[in-house]
């Protein structure tokens, strides 16, 4: 029992590695929606690669959205709307008809002359309530069917048989001619106008309520293929009519009800695609990047940024899957790249597409889209920091996005006209939203406790609290540490390193010498050295200790670990040679045995690019102020001689760098240090 809970304990950052590996599967197979995937890809306008295709069972040949659409514009275009008769309107207008003859006639001034007049009176007011006076006029065609709606009953009419109020003026005038009473046409005028009041009024619920009646009762169908049919042959153009039934067959596979030992099938498919996945990516991570894996804060970091991409994937394809390109993916292999490395962003940015492939609709464009994009991200964005630069990337993002749908667009319809340009909306949306990789990238520094560009960018400032104390209490190790960024940043851009992070890391490397800034050299303004009056491996004893109490500034100050790297590797496993040697004189003399342990730097050695440059270019300039009177051979000579004397003792066998790349940072800190100590020529007095 005790075996194995020590080989537990020995273990637990693979068996947190498993355990995260494993969750990660489940989560996204958990988020992934369930169904059979259709095996078959379906290219518009490309001929069939697969086998004949027969039809499995009976199905349904599905209407294209636009036809469905062209249905619906053509059921609202003929909708015939419904409008509501007010009767008490009309009443109550022939009653004030009736009471105005009563006072206006009796019955012994009422002549046929007046017989006329009020029989005219009536049929003119019972016709234009039988035609029905419009209220508001509603912006329909003269010819349109409408619906009179009395009571419980609806008459059919057309729209222009209706009366509207600016046309009562000349109705009246027609029917005043037809009855020859135009000596009487300003009196009737003014009476019907103090008379008719409005009474048709559009009845805007019931109109909508039958006009989406009439469109949910739209067929969505047209045609069954029976089970067994042929559906395509191998080669044919996959078009019209087949591409609509392919398409068809397409949602039937994937929306049938399947049973329960089907749906474990399916999940357990999507789990072994899953895991397949991101067990490359943890090979991957394994073989070239062993740094990372090792690290498990880094490794949880990548999953989480995974998981997080599927998550908003899967969350919007379940709100509108055509608003699934808003999702920004390129944020993905952005962070990483601004944490990490291109290559692991881009090789992670992969895998993702690679398993939102497998959900996500068209999944073959979505894919190419989507990769190409990251492959722009990635060869784009250079010195995240710098918010010009990512303005520039996420437009050439959107570019690419854009340009590539409309080459695929262009291949599969052949039709410019048929173009989605909401769809480039969605392009632009998703491009705004990558901007939103600044603030992410701060808020997983304080989550994660890595470290971005944009940290190194703020770290660099010699006006913060460390520096500033650094160039007070070691002003000399200050000016040292300004030559050795200078000198390190400047061999860095020359081989493709990280200058910004060894440049941070110059400036810091030494500040374990705080503790006892008059015991190095460059700190002492006098000609007393406290050394001479200790004994070689005490004073070797304080010249390492600053590598150790420098690791305990940092932590204290809470500077980022890869900063500490550079403190740790700075002098890699060397000697302090000088004390060294020293004691070496001495034990001729007293007998006393040396040991090289003592003179030795703790380590480890340098292991990458940046930290070998930094160790470089530290004993070069470190040990240059030893030079009197520096010519250019001398300085040849000199930082060939130092450098070798590194190589050789294999402080470099770790580090990331190549004999190549050497001798180019060679070349750059003899010419840097050619221009420190170019000598003026001498001005006359």
């Amino acid at each position: 029992m005790k075996k194995f809970i020590n080989s537990i304990y020995k273990n637990q950052a693979l068996i947190y590695k498993i355990f995260l590996y494993l969750l990660t599967v489940f989560l996204i197979v958990y988020l992934f929606p369930k169904g059979s995937k259709f095996k078959y890809d379906i290219s518009k306008g490309k001929p069939w690669q697969y086998e004949n295709l027969y039809a499995p069972f009976d199905f349904a040949i599905l209407k294209s959205d636009e036809e469905i659409e062209d249905e619906k514009q053509e059921i609202r275009k003929n909708h015939s709307p419904y409008f509501n008769v007010d009767a008490k309107i009309a009443d109550e207008a022939k009653k004030k008809l009736d009471l105005l003859i009563e006072e206006t006639f009796t019955d012994s001034t009422l002549n046929a002359s007046g017989v006329k007049l009020v029989r005219f009176a009536k049929q003119t007011l019972n016709k234009i309530y039988d035609k029905g006076v419009l209220q508001e006029i509603e912006n329909y065609n003269d010819n349109k069917i409408v619906y009179l709606k009395r009571g419980n009953e609806a008459e059919e009419k057309i729209y222009k048989s209706i009366l509207k109020q600016e046309e009562l003026s000349d109705y009246l005038d027609e029917k005043i001619e037809e009855a020859s009473l135009i000596n009487y046409r300003s009196q009737f005028k003014e009476l019907f106008f103090n008379l008719v009041k409005p009474n048709v009024k559009i009845n805007e619920s019931l109109t909508q309520q039958d006009l989406e009646g009439k469109l949910s009762s739209i067929s969505y169908t047209r045609g069954i293929v029976n089970q067994g049919a042929r559906i395509i042959s191998k080669g044919e153009i996959v078009e019209g009519n087949k591409y609509s039934i392919l398409r068809s067959l397409k949602a039937e596979y994937e929306s049938k009800v399947w049973s329960a030992s089907s749906y474990y099938i399916v999940v357990a498919g999507y789990v072994l695609l899953v895991s397949l996945a991101l067990l490359m990516l943890f090979l991957f991570i394994r073989k070239y990047r062993l740094n990372i894996f090792e690290n498990n804060t880094k490794v949880t970091f990548i999953f989480f940024n995974i998981l997080l991409t599927v998550f908003l994937t899967t969350i919007v394809m379940k709100l509108n899957v055509n608003y699934v390109y808003v999702v920004p993916i390129c944020v993905l292999p952005l962070t990483l790249k601004a944490f990490f490395d291109a290559r692991l962003g881009l090789f992670t940015h992969v895998v993702t597409v690679l398993i939102l492939g497998f959900i996500v609709p068209n999944s073959y464009e979505y894919m190419f889209l989507q990769i190409i994009a990251g492959i722009v991200t990635i060869l784009t964005i250079s010195e995240l920091y710098k918010r010009a630069n990512l303005f520039i990337s996420v437009g050439q993002i959107t570019a690419v996005y854009i340009f590539t749908y409309f080459s695929f667009t262009i291949i599969q319809e052949g039709d410019i006209s048929k173009i989605n340009y909401e769809t480039f909306i969605m392009f632009v949306l998703g491009g705004f939203a990558t901007l939103f990789v600044q603030p992410l990238i701060y808020a997983y520094e304080k989550l994660f406790g890595l470290v971005s560009d944009m940290s190194l960018l703020e770290l660099s400032d010699t006006n913060s609290k460390l520096l500033k104390e650094l160039s007070n209490k070691a002003p000399g190790t200050f000016h040292h540490s300004l030559n050795v960024a200078n000198l390190a940043e400047a061999a860095a851009n020359e081989i493709g390193a990280n200058s910004m992070l060894v440049r941070v890391g110059a400036l810091y490397h030494d500040i374990g010498k705080m503790s006892n800034p008059t015991y190095f050299t460059e700190n002492q303004t006098t000609s007393v050295n406290p050394h001479d009056e200790l004994e070689p491996k005490e004073s070797a004893e304080i010249i390492i200790n600053h590598v150790i109490h420098g690791i305990e500034i940092a932590k204290k100050n809470n500077l980022p670990d890869r900063i500490i790297d550079f403190i740790r590797t700075h002098h890699g496993t060397s000697v302090v040679f000088y004390f060294y040697k020293k004691a070496k004189e001495n034990a001729k003399e007293t007998g006393v045995e040396v040991k090289d342990e003592d003179y030795k730097y703790p380590g480890p050695e340098p292991f990458s690019k940046e930290t070998a440059i930094l160790m470089m270019s530290d004993s070069v300039e470190a040990a240059s102020k030893s030079l009197k009177e520096p010519n250019s051979v001398m300085i040849d000579k000199f930082v060939e001689k130092i450098i070798n004397k590194q190589m050789e003792e294999d402080q470099f066998l770790n580090a990331d760098i190549t004999f190549k790349e050497i001798q180019v940072i060679k070349k750059v800190l003899k010419r840097k240090l050619k221009n420190i100590y170019h000598l003026r020529i001498e001005y006359p007095e």
